[in-house]
């Protein structure tokens, strides 16, 4: 499992995760990925269109609706969240002999560049928003980086705001400059 360390946080509910490279997916080893569970209440109607606003109103664009690759993959020029909507599903995160999770409406992960991830199963109506910062066009990774690449992934813009807590949030609490 590539957790280098895991810190959790009563009070808003979220876990930041230390991801170390696994196999060839980079990961970060910079910046957490963060899980926050119950970002968002459950039962509500139209979940998809809650996290959208949610979003929107912490400085992060959302940009589609859909499901999570049942393949290996990640971003290298963008940070990105996902706000689970409808249905559970187990996903890998950090690639190939990952950390297992397993997701319900409302939670919510918070992916910095690099961040491996795969739906390994999902319910028929599992439904995720994808949102990114402003100005980050994400690509799809599927193979590992050459050293050049993984230096402009560590320099990938921080968000100025956390997009499910704001400024309050556990982003800007363990993301920082190195």
């Amino acid at each position: 499992m590539p957790v280098a360390r895991k810190i959790e946080d009563a009070a808003s509910n979220a876990t930041a995760l230390w991801l170390t490279a696994g196999d060839w997916v980079p990961n970060n080893n910079k910046l957490p990925m963060i899980l926050y569970r119950a970002a968002i209440a459950v039962g509500v109607r139209d979940p998809a269109a809650q996290f959208e606003q949610l979003f929107r109103s912490n400085g992060w664009s959302p940009e589609w609706r859909n499901g999570v690759y049942p393949f290996h993959h990640y971003h290298s020029t963008a940070h990105e969240v996902l706000g689970f909507a409808d249905g559970t599903a187990r996903l890998l995160l950090g690639g190939p002999n990952g950390y297992e999770v397993v997701v319900t409406p409302g939670d919510c992960a918070l992916l910095p560049a690099g961040t491996g991830h795969r739906c390994l199963e999902a319910s028929a109506d599992f439904l995720v928003v994808g949102a990114y910062p402003p100005g980050q066009q994400w690509d799809l990774c599927r193979t590992a980086l050459s050293e050049s690449e993984i230096a402009a992934m560590l320099a990938v813009p921080f968000p100025k705001s956390d997009p499910v807590l704001g400024p309050d949030g556990p982003l800007l609490a363990h993301w920082r400059n190195p």
